[in-house]
């Protein structure tokens, strides 16, 4: 795509390629969807490959989905979204079925272009799919303009934004709004389902466990594209940046340190853990982490993240109790041993699913706090393996007088909409025992 491209010509041209745009259609009443049948408007924050999967799913979750807008910071995304949207709805929707209704005038560029998006109507849903940096002012503003929700993991970057999530969620409940998040195990039968037996004693108390992700280096780097900015490039390589993603123990690792908060029934009391980088040639973060989390009532978990390509890969939990053990995705052993059933269930396609259920029944869901936790227990481990230093729960969500309570990563979310980014030093990364009050 020529970057030259005006506005006017981009919207012109990445319109036409999508088959299945109609004009919008008329007003509906939000929450207003007890028969089952209405249809229920969505609109896109985030374009890139997890908006393009997330837009297909909720459209596979329910046939009266309709995506009605996008908006991104960059043109190019946008454009590839709209082209891979349309092939899938090639491949999925009836012949003259037509649930994709954006127009030139719900397609909005830059980095306010989500405030112009949540003032399209109709509009009940929006899905959250930018940069992590981004997440907590995009669902702030969405559920202060009165939407649903759907915000992917993670909550935010820092600590001060992950709490803006928390303050977002109660808002949402005070409205009357779901709120699902893209922990999606929390929607998979087979999690749900140990999950209950859990609960239930099948393994007992349990006293400890471990968490794994790790894998190989998923994200390529991305060259600067000509006259691009530093804020535009960041968006364009934001895996690589911790302002951005909050390091791969946060963005990756936060499912798997999900299912363990989940199951014990709470977040982690302190975590000490270290890390390291050696091989990335782009951006600040680490290669691994290794981190102890210890959940009071001589309940610990040590978790291990690494994304080095080459090597052994694991991503799964494992939890061990007085009376047997349980993978939370697999089976149970125990005085009450029973395998995991086997739904034949897309997750991802579930958590939709069951927002959307949410909306019509009129009984919100609200995930936003147990987001919020699931972060901030991998902000912990990442303050920690980047200082040396043990990083206590109360740190990040009580003591004001601690180092870290108050951290904000810059650039932020409103530094981009101001305009005023600029680019981090490449591989200047934490030092553990100098980095006590930055990271």
């Amino acid at each position: 795509m020529n970057h030259s491209t005006t506005r006017r010509t981009f919207l012109k041209q990445s319109v036409a390629t999508l088959a299945a745009l109609t004009p919008l259609a008329g007003s509906v009443s939000p929450g207003v969807f007890a028969a089952g049948n209405e249809r229920i408007r969505v609109g896109i924050i985030g374009c890139g490959g997890r908006g393009t999967g997330a837009a297909g799913n909720c459209l596979e979750a329910d046939p009266a989905v309709e995506i009605v807008a996008v908006a991104d910071a960059l043109p190019d995304r946008v454009a590839k979204f709209k082209e891979q949207l349309a092939k899938w709805c090639q491949e999925h929707l009836k012949e003259g079925e037509r649930r994709v209704r954006i127009t030139p005038d719900t397609t909005f560029l830059g980095f306010d272009s989500y405030r112009k998006l949540l003032a399209v109507r109709p509009l009940d849903v929006v899905i959250i799919t930018s940069s992590v940096v981004f997440h907590p002012l995009h669902l702030e503003a969405a559920i202060q303009a009165g939407k649903h929700v759907f915000v992917e993991k993670p909550a935010g970057v820092d600590p001060v934004g992950v709490r803006r999530v928390i303050a977002a969620g109660e808002l949402a409940k005070q409205k009357g709004l779901s709120v699902v998040a893209g922990t999606q195990r929390r929607h998979d039968p087979v999690y749900i389902e140990n999950y209950k037996a859990v609960a239930g004693g099948a393994i007992g108390k349990i006293i400890s466990g471990r968490v794994w992700w790790c894998g190989g280096d998923p994200r390529r780097v991305y060259e600067r594209v000509e006259g691009e900015s530093d804020a535009q490039f960041m968006v364009r390589n934001w895996y690589q940046f911790v302002e951005m993603c909050g390091d791969h123990i946060v963005e990756q690792h936060v499912h798997n340190l999900d299912v363990a908060n989940w199951f014990i029934g709470r977040p982690p009391q302190l975590a000490l853990g270290f890390g390291g980088r050696a091989r990335r040639e782009l951006g600040n973060r680490y290669d691994f982490f290794s981190v102890d989390f210890d959940y009071g009532d001589d309940v610990t978990v040590h978790s291990m993240s690494r994304q080095i390509n080459g090597c052994y890969q694991r991503i799964s939990e494992h939890l061990v109790g007085t009376a047997g053990s349980v993978w939370p995705g697999g089976k149970i052993a125990g005085t009450r041993a029973r395998p995991a059933r086997k739904d034949a269930v897309n997750p991802y396609v579930q958590e939709h699913a069951d927002l959307i259920r949410s909306i019509r029944e009129g009984e919100p869901l609200s995930e936003a706090r147990g987001l919020a936790e699931a972060t901030l227990t991998a902000i912990m481990g990442r303050i920690s393996a980047y200082t040396g230093q043990i990083v206590r729960w109360t740190d990040l969500t009580e003591r004001k007088d601690s180092p870290w309570y108050n951290l904000v990563l810059s650039p932020t979310a409103e530094d981009f909409e101001k305009g005023t980014v600029k680019l981090p030093p490449t591989g200047v990364v934490p030092l553990p025992g100098a980095a006590a009050a930055t990271s």
